[in-house]
């Protein structure tokens, strides 16, 4: 089935946030931002720009502190963090200033009439310097007896620099204070409500039902980066109540890439303990998160989502972990696609490739000896492992890859005196995070104190209008993965309708939608937790419609499907009742409904994922299920460039059921780019004084459609027994494993025994070949 969303999008229909009037008679916003990534703030003049024609007014970082709390996090910060800053600016972008005029035009005119004097401090950028938010050891089974038994030890320092997701639409914001009401209304592209609309709320001193977001029907990307934008919810909010006008802000790609919001840059120092014949015997990991300058809200999610799959796809049993999080002068981290998992798998997996040169045994022989081979299988850190086949998903990638033949080709290359090199990776791709995974940042005593955190649950609505019209409205904020094609595919198979009948309705609204702490796009979590709300929704109004009709054909309700727009006996075809008419009768005459029935066609219904409990000291299932990808890359190394070339690609996945294999394709393509850029181009840089070196996309070097690589997939349903459908999420598993397998594959091509570092850039990998 094609994407019902397309139609709109592609002839320039869609109605993304900036083509919205939601509130008439909206002021612009111009953001002050400082300039220097350490500095105090000796004086900031703004009464040039007060006075400057067109100007509304002017809110300042001090009066943003004064009229808020700092913005609560998982963990506590020696930082506070606000919207805005005041007496220090710790990263290049952070908003000084709001400038709010009757035009953009005017408001930017006026931002270059303040007047900044900074003192500046010396920036921190060395995480192993920099200022300790927090510190946990984690320890399973009996690493140091692993150790002290292996036959051979390897070990490397990797570090995952900062990237980001570079949606093609960056942030927006319209916020209306009702100041009579002491309610704040704003429209923004979030991905949320989520969490992070208890955050808002509490940094703007309101209790939750005084704020309400509302999210268009279309978003252009987002990757997990604007679950960022709730800071300027509460910044453009602000303004609106010290002005009393209604607020308007579209952030501008400079701002985007200054400001936003990057993924998280990890530094890990790694180890494995192997037997002679390859079998891992344990693991050692020492990471170090660098979250930027303040702890950002959902932080330090990053460094805890994979800590059920802390041994990735391995069977190892003794593991160490010490995590420890700090602070820098670097624009803070966030969410972005498949956060913690690239981070986390390219140790992990490059741990596995130099073992294997070590071991002197073929690193796909190497995965296959230690893959988890029983399933249903449990983690040592708590994570559950309920269907699927690795080993399985490993052979079907050396067939697709001509494995054999591909090595052939390397050594042939090699002796001609081309590097080409064959990488792997094994990832476990975790789906329906678990809200609670967060707080193994806290130790059990401290956790013990708090109220306990699980679980991740959905809501949706389904509604039957008078004349059978059927209406879907969800809260999983799509930003173009297709749930509505997905929800009118599942609703129409219970209704007995086609997809065109069913309309879908993605626009979420906090006052009115029915949604959770865990509601919104995120840690690819549709098709379990969202399709399950819609089909608990669809059920529940289907039964009621089966009952009508059973009353009016003078039959058991058991006996009657819905099918081809009626409602008829199986046994009897002929015997049927259109579904209009169903729905005119609950409508128009509740008198004929059967005893007890309500009047009306509509339930709203909560899906909550299974197999996602508070942490119990160190153990969390962090997700409530994981599928499973095998990536397999040739790459190329010109000898003269460094230039990595991509010769072939092929990523194996099983994700459960697919719901719908074109959107599921579509995906794991995204996810690769996605990935293939942080391992080949992208990085969020910054020079020694701090300054951001990437601020335009001249530097910032995403790539095209002319650089992305072909991919050949291919797929294994083994139907998930959590999930209504079957389905595990795939939304982020290649972005997990393309930079491991490239990295493995350049690795092999120049035949190093250390990590290469990322991202794999012609000049990184020039200075390798000197």
């Amino acid at each position: 089935m094609l994407r019902v969303e397309d139609e709109a999008l592609l002839r320039g229909r869609g109605r993304f946030l900036d083509d919205l009037d939601p509130v008439p008679g909206a002021h612009q916003a111009a953001i002050l931002r400082s300039t220097h990534a350490h500095a105090r703030v000796r004086r900031l003049d703004v009464e040039a720009a007060r006075h400057h024609p067109g100007v509304t007014g002017v809110l300042t970082g001090a009066e943003v502190q004064a009229a808020s709390r700092p913005f609560p996090a998982a963990c506590d910060s020696p930082i506070p963090y606000y919207a805005a800053a005041a007496e220090v600016t710790r990263f290049v972008g952070e908003p000084l200033a709001v400038v709010v005029a009757t035009d953009r035009y005017l408001a930017e005119d006026a931002l270059e009439l303040i007047e900044v004097d900074y003192e500046p401090l010396d920036p921190v950028l060395d995480p192993h310097v920099a200022t300790l938010v927090t510190e946990r050891d984690f320890v399973y089974g009996e690493p140091d007896g692993a150790f002290a038994a292996a036959a051979v030890t390897v070990s490397g320092h990797f570090r995952f620099p900062a990237w980001t997701g570079l949606p093609m639409e960056c942030y927006a914001v319209v916020a209306d204070w009702a100041s009579g009401e002491d309610r704040l209304t704003a429209w923004s592209n979030f991905q949320g409500p989520f969490t992070l609309h208890s955050v808002a709320a509490a940094a703007l001193q309101l209790p939750g039902s005084r704020l309400r977001l509302i999210t268009p029907p279309h978003s252009g990307g987002s990757f997990g980066i604007k679950s960022g934008v709730f800071v300027y919810v509460v910044l453009l909010g602000l303004a609106s109540r010290k002005l009393r006008v209604p607020v308007r802000w579209t952030e501008d790609r400079l701002e985007h890439l200054a400001a936003s919001q990057a993924a998280t840059i990890r530094t890990t120092d790694i180890a494995g303990a192997f037997a002679a014949d390859g079998e891992l015997l344990g693991v050692r990991i020492d990471a170090i998160d660098d979250v930027g300058a303040y702890v950002r809200a959902p932080e330090p999610a990053t460094m805890f989502r994979m800590h059920s799959a802390l041994a990735g796809a391995y069977r190892v049993r003794n593991l160490a972990l010490r995590a420890r999080v700090v602070l820098t002068n670097r624009c803070p981290s966030g969410l972005n696609r498949g956060f913690g998992g690239p981070q986390h798998y390219l140790p992990l997996e490059g741990l596995m490739a130099l073992a294997a040169r070590r071991l002197q045994i073929d690193p796909l022989e190497l995965a296959r000896r230690n893959l988890v081979r029983e399933l249903p299988y449990r983690t040592p850190s708590g994570g559950l492992y309920c269907t699927g086949d690795f080993a399985a998903c490993l052979d079907d990638a050396e067939r697709l890859v001509r494995y054999q033949d591909r090595l052939r080709e390397r050594d042939r290359a090699h002796a001609q005196g081309r590097l080409v090199g064959v990488g792997l990776a094994c990832v476990v791709e975790p789906s329906i995070s678990n809200m609670g995974y967060v707080t193994l940042v806290e130790d059990e005593e401290t956790r013990a104190r708090s109220l306990p955190k699980s679980g991740n649950a959905e809501g949706a609505t389904l509604t039957i209008n008078p004349l059978g019209g059927i209406s879907v409205q969800v809260s999983t904020t799509p930003q173009g993965q297709g749930h509505a094609t997905v929800v009118a595919q599942v609703v129409a198979d219970v209704f007995g309708v086609t997809p065109g009948d069913v309309t879908v309705v993605t626009e979420t609204d906090t006052a009115q939608s029915a949604w959770t702490i865990a509601s919104g796009n995120y840690s690819s979590r549709f098709s379990g937790a969202g399709v399950g709300a819609v089909i608990g929704a669809a059920g529940a109004v289907a039964e009621k419609l089966r009952a009508i009709a059973g009353a009016q054909l003078d039959a058991d309700p058991a006996e009657v499907e819905l099918r081809d727009g009626q409602a008829r006996l199986r046994s009897d075809p002929d015997a049927a009742i259109s579904l209009r008419r169903l729905a005119g009768m609950a409508h128009w005459n509740p008198d004929g409904l059967p005893t007890g029935m309500d009047p009306g066609l509509a339930a709203t219904v909560y899906y909550s994922a299974p197999e996602v409990t508070p942490a119990r000291d160190n153990d969390i299932s962090a997700s409530s299920e994981n599928g499973f990808v095998v990536d397999i890359a040739v790459v190329e190394v010109d000898r003269e460039t460094g230039r990595v070339s991509v010769l072939d690609y092929v990523s194996v996945h099983d994700a459960g059921r697919l719901l719908n294999p074109l959107l599921a394709e579509g995906q794991v393509l995204g996810g690769f780019a996605h990935g293939f850029g942080s391992a080949m181009q992208e990085r969020t840089a910054y020079g020694p004084g701090g300054e951001l070196l990437t601020a335009t996309l001249k530097d910032y070097l995403c790539p095209t459609a002319a650089d992305i690589p072909d991919v050949r997939t291919a797929h294994r349903e083994t139907p998930s027994p959590l999930t209504p459908l079957g389905a595990r999420g795939l939304g982020e598993g290649t972005t997990m494993s393309a930079p491991a397998a490239l990295h493995n594959a350049v690795l092999d091509a120049l035949g190093r025994d250390a990590p290469v570092p990322l991202p794999l850039t012609p000049a990184n990998v020039w200075e390798l070949l000197r």
